[in-house]
């Protein structure tokens, strides 16, 4: 049968924010969920928005994406990103903090003592470097998943996708649970489900799988009128990877660490691995944040895709009109993503830095020549 101009499989943040586009474009689209929108690698209360990544790529795609959230905010009528701002802390902090000041046009600044009590008055004495992202803050998620979804009620088909191939007559074939349908083109932004689809197309994605926890502790008293976000390589609490948010109203505020445990081949994990670190968790909330009540209130498992050139890494795979999302930490960029997904979808072409060998989002960024 013939279906809509663009098939998107997921309907994670980057998938409704693709689909999104799209219809802003005008293209038909139909998107194929297996379960509740949002609640995949997209789920929890909030995400940090923030500017800082080290490469310079990655940071302009994020200024765009920053921009876009305003304008969602302005079309849906709810906040979508915080007010908070970020503040990074350790040698990580100050590393990228030369990146987004040559940036230029980010308001981005080292803070002293006094003003990083002022925007995290949650956290225990620290003398070390600290930088403010101001623009940065807490995605409201939960506000971003409902707007989208209720944009594209019609669009959405509950089912789980089998598998996706070109046809003869140069469409894509999309064979669901109980639906089968072709399309002009088609976006894959799966998750973890991502590898397996493509493998159908003969493409071998290099994602390493794994799961990650994150935990939600009350703040003590009254909520602070300001909490920013966190982002903590300085080890001086005993974790070098720790990056927390605050969900709506500051009463609560989620911390994670960004170990994971592997699944190899997206395949079991090891149980006693995923409490440990939320042992770790809990012990740095207890040194770092004596703000926070060190018992958890709620805890969040979460998938995790890596590319092998790093944690903020990103690469869409393009074959025979099929489009292959991989990579972690997207939420912030589903804005901008999903646009450029959206425009190659519709035949305008994939923009170079999405594809795999231009590594976008590298710890160690190429040469520019």
């Amino acid at each position: 049968m013939r279906s809509t101009d663009v098939g998107v499989i997921g309907a994670g943040i980057v998938g409704l924010a693709t689909a999104f586009a799209l219809t802003e474009r005008g293209v038909s689209v139909t998107v194929y969920e297996r379960g509740v929108p949002g609640q995949g690698q997209s789920g929890g209360q909030s995400r940090i928005f923030r500017h800082a990544h080290d490469d310079p790529r990655l940071v302009a795609f994020a200024k765009t994406s920053r921009l876009m959230w305003d304008e969602w905010a302005d079309r849906f009528g709810v906040e979508l990103v915080s007010a908070d701002g970020v503040v990074a802390m350790g040698p990580t902090a100050e590393r990228r903090f030369a990146v987004l000041h040559d940036m230029g046009g980010l308001a981005v600044r080292r803070i002293d003592a006094g003003e990083l009590r002022e925007r995290l008055p949650i956290l225990g004495h620290f003398d070390g470097v600290a930088v403010l992202d101001e623009r940065g803050g807490s995605i409201r998620t939960t506000a971003a998943i409902a707007a989208l979804t209720a944009a594209l009620s019609g669009d959405v088909i509950a089912d789980e996708v089998l598998l996706v191939r070109p046809t003869l007559a140069g469409t894509v074939e999309v064979r669901a649970g109980g639906v089968t349908a072709e399309h002009d083109s088609v976006v894959v932004c799966a998750g973890r489900g991502t590898a397996s689809l493509a493998r159908g197309v003969g493409l071998a994605l290099p994602v390493r799988t794994g799961a990650h926890v994150r935990l939600t502790y009350d703040v003590r008293g009254e909520p602070p009128p300001t909490l920013a976000c966190l982002q903590d390589g300085s080890g001086d609490f005993g974790e070098t990877g720790v990056y927390a948010a605050a969900e709506p109203g500051n009463g609560r505020y989620a911390v994670g660490l960004s170990s994971y445990v592997d699944a190899p081949d997206g395949g079991l994990l090891d149980p006693a691995a995923l409490a440990q670190l939320a042992e770790r968790a809990t012990g740095y909330v207890e040194r770092a944040l004596p703000g926070l009540d060190p018992q958890p209130v709620d805890v969040r498992h979460c998938w995790v895709t890596e590319l092998p050139w790093g944690p903020d890494g990103v690469g869409v795979w393009e074959a025979d009109g099929v489009y292959f999302v991989a990579g972690h930490n997207l939420y912030k960029h589903a804005p901008a993503l999903g646009r450029a997904l959206a425009a190659a979808a519709a035949g305008d072409g994939l923009r170079d830095e999405l594809r795999p060998d231009a590594t976008l989002g590298a710890t160690a960024p190429p040469m520019r020549r």
